[in-house]
């Protein structure tokens, strides 16, 4: 049997899948991996200036690569880029995954994200290029998760641990099942 991730990440920029994402690894004691970095470390040079250099499309194909050799052979907690999830190849791959949505408003994403931003989707008024994300990503996030924990108003420990605790539970449950 191939190896799976124990939890995937997903949601928009400024959810917290990095940060949350390593306070869980640590708590379980296994590896975080985030595909932004395998793309990032297979060309050898930083998301936005994939972006500049030969535009989106040819990024989102690195990241439907990175996501599909992340989710064949990663054991650990898994952060997925806030568009991976456009794909419809990565939807159906995450399909037999626990996926959890760290849901984000408006107002935390871009105080998280910040103004000064080197985001390549942010470029402009960011505020507004954050809610047309959000608006058209939200949907897709949902459809995917198999459960979404609200992160506004809250530290990334209480998100972790509120994480945590769901998908134990999730796994107790799906343990429980197969024995009988």
């Amino acid at each position: 049997m191939s190896a799976r991730p124990r939890v995937v990440l997903v949601g928009p920029m400024g959810s917290g899948k990095t940060t949350v994402g390593t306070l869980l690894a640590s708590a379980w004691g296994v590896a975080f991996r985030d595909t932004d970095h395998d793309v990032e470390a297979a060309e050898g040079r930083p998301i936005p200036e994939i972006f500049f250099d030969q535009g989106e499309q040819h990024f989102r194909q690195l990241e439907r690569t990175a996501v599909a050799e992340a989710l064949a052979d990663h054991e650990g907690v898994l952060a997925l880029g806030g568009g991976a999830v456009l794909d419809p190849a990565t939807r159906t791959a995450l399909e037999d995954h626990l996926v959890v949505f760290l849901h984000v408003g408006l107002t935390d994403a871009v105080k998280r994200v910040g103004l000064g931003t080197a985001r390549p989707l942010l470029l402009g008024n960011v505020r507004a290029r954050v809610k047309t994300l959000l608006d058209e990503r939200l949907s897709v996030y949902r459809a995917v998760a198999t459960l979404t924990v609200e992160t506004d108003g809250r530290s990334a420990e209480e998100v972790a641990e509120d994480v945590r605790a769901q998908v134990e539970r999730i796994e107790s449950a799906r343990t429980q099942e197969e024995q009988r």
